[in-house]
């Protein structure tokens, strides 16, 4: 899996690299055919935002999040694009 961030506004370091790479990892446990991952981290004023968008066999899963902290916005990231995978991969399931 090809994972690529970016910075807009925002200098990425390498921690942030690394807790990003880790949280997105882990969606490999729910599906295993993730082929690209685009993750965009963004500062706007007080308001932290992180995106991604996934490449999925069949589809592509975005998913955005907003906090304070740069680092609770990549969590709720993570668990939203958490949830849409379970719910493509059961709406895969049902349709064969």
């Amino acid at each position: 899996m090809q994972i690529n961030i970016s910075g807009r506004h925002v200098e990425v370091t390498d921690s942030m690299k690394e807790y990003v790479t880790s949280k997105i990892e882990r969606l490999t446990h729910h599906h295993d055919r993730i082929t690209s991952t685009n993750v965009i981290l963004s500062v706007d004023k007080l308001i932290q935002k992180a995106e991604a968008t996934i490449h999925v066999s069949g589809k592509d899963v975005f998913a955005e999040a907003t906090h304070e902290d740069l680092y609770a916005a990549i969590d709720a990231l993570a668990d939203k694009l958490d949830r849409q995978l379970i719910k493509h991969k059961e709406k895969m399931r049902s349709h064969r």
